[in-house]
């Protein structure tokens, strides 16, 4: 969309283009680029433009609705908040360490969400630009098109993502918004049967995840702009285990810089709120969370895929670590900050946690019935663990009715907001700058955002006053007036 608008934010009367929606990533949301008459990009943001506030409505609560409450904010990835939330309501019943059974069935219901996200992000959603190139034709650009050229590709995506579901499925009772965690562990066992049924296909599973991360290798490097498109030099922060091992459950806080110097290490991440800080800005309800040692200008920092990669030592299953030491080969000694390297890194977590599936499956505590630990009563909880798309901070306060009186939600995509801004702005220079923007021109602004595997509609949180812009349309499409109001109420 293109049109000519003379606002506080626009007073030059620049042209504006919009795209709207952003496609092929979970939510709502836009980008708005001000080009200039010779076509300079002046500006360039991504606006979230839906507003959820469970951070609100929530309060008032019972405690132990939480787990099942809060996985209502996405469709995409309601196993995270789940257990996310989760963690946090096992502190409000004082209970710090879960039975070894409950402690696995968590993480290997975990692994499942992760798996099948991964999956669903990378052959359904990304694929298509990656196989067919960023500027090829529309209809070309979607899973139907893929699944007609590249068959086989599209086959150990469906085959991957179905086998997550289900492990899901098996744990929780439903592939999409079902029950598991409970205040101090989970509400069933995991039958012989189901275990079984669960090894039956992993074998196979294990091998389209090893071609995944083949298939994201080709396709990083079958073009040389690759490795620099969307690029920005980043802070990362992430879990890391004790021994500095890739953890997506629990572990501490870890974050580096840009050129792998470490910022803080093995932090408890119940002490969240003394190393980050979070900015409101009026133009998105999405927040902007920046390290507080740093500052909001240096401090921004991204998560997920590419972020673990870079902030871990090591992974510890085998198939996995050989193909992460690769990845950081490719980084000659600094943290690959290759936007597009989201993709490859996603694959090689998706075999890791097929390799942990299998691990725990055949783990014997994994069939135990000891689901279940309670302690003295407390008043404040923080659950985090490394959700598909990075990390996921569930904050709780509860009073002595244990009614929910106060929560904070850092979600993944939210702390990748700045950095996701900042890789439109430079692939809007570079691609756009100068150019008529044609279609497939602004799908490498869209191409860039997606590498970020977004989920807008987990990410819409912020609290205060809300802009709002009210405008009218003639018969003919003609702008008859508009009404602005800022965050500041003016």
């Amino acid at each position: 969309m293109y049109e000519h608008l003379e606002t506080a934010e626009n007073p030059e009367g620049l042209r504006r283009v919009v795209i709207d929606p952003v496609t092929r990533v979970e939510g709502h949301g836009k980008v708005t680029l001000l080009m200039d008459e010779n076509n300079r990009v002046k500006q360039a943001r991504l606006h979230i433009v839906e507003f959820r506030g469970f951070e609100r409505f929530i309060e008032g609560r019972p405690y132990w609705e939480l787990p099942v409450l809060v996985q209502r904010l996405c469709g995409i990835c309601p196993v995270s908040h789940h257990l996310a939330a989760a963690k946090a309501v096992d502190q409000l019943v004082g209970v710090d360490t879960l039975t070894p059974t409950a402690e696995k069935l968590r993480r290997l219901l975990h692994f499942g969400q992760v798996l099948q996200s991964h999956a669903l992000h990378f052959f359904h959603l990304s694929s298509p630009d990656l196989l067919f190139g960023f500027d090829s034709e529309l209809s070309r650009r979607n899973i139907f098109a893929v699944l007609e050229a590249y068959p086989d590709i599209a086959l150990h995506g469906v085959m991957l993502r179905k086998y997550g579901q289900e492990v899901i499925r098996t744990i929780t009772g439903k592939r999409v918004h079902g029950t598991g965690a409970i205040p101090g562990g989970m509400n069933k066992p995991l039958t012989l049967l189901e275990r079984d049924e669960l090894l039956k296909e992993l074998t196979s599973i294990e091998t389209s995840a090893q071609k995944a991360v083949e298939i994201a290798r080709e396709m990083f490097f079958k073009d040389a702009r690759h490795s620099v498109f969307a690029m920005v030099e980043s802070n990362y922060m992430s879990l890391s285990r004790s021994d500095g091992a890739l953890e997506l459950y629990h572990g501490g806080l870890r974050a580096r810089d840009s050129e792998g110097g470490v910022i803080f290490d093995h932090v408890d991440y119940r002490e969240y709120y003394n190393y980050l800080r979070e900015e409101v800005r009026p133009w998105s309800y999405m927040k902007f969370p920046f390290i507080s040692a740093l500052g909001k200008d240096a401090g921004w920092y991204r998560v997920g895929p590419l972020a673990r990669l870079n902030n871990c030592d090591f992974i510890d299953t085998p198939l996995a670590e050989g193909l992460r030491k690769e990845f950081v080969f490719f980084g000659a000694g600094k943290p690959v900050s290759a936007t597009l390297a989201f993709h490859w890194a996603r694959m090689i977590e998706l075999l890791h946690c097929a390799e942990s599936i299998r691990r725990l499956l055949l783990d014997e505590d994994i069939l135990g019935t000891e689901l279940r630990v309670l302690g003295e009563r407390r008043f404040e909880g923080v659950g985090v663990l490394e959700a598909p798309r990075g990390t996921l901070i569930h904050h709780y306060c509860v009073d002595e009715s244990d009614l929910v009186v106060k929560a904070n939600l850092i979600v993944s995509t939210t702390s990748n907001n700045q950095a996701m801004n900042e890789s439109i702005r430079q692939v809007a220079s570079t691609y756009l700058d100068g150019h008529d923007p044609s279609e497939q021109l602004l799908n490498h602004i869209e191409v860039a955002i997606r590498a970020y595997d977004p989920c807008l509609s987990c990410a819409t949180h912020a609290l205060g006053k809300m802009p709002l812009q009210i405008e009218a349309f003639d018969c003919d499409g003609r702008s008859v007036f508009q009404l602005v109001k800022s965050i500041e109420g003016s």
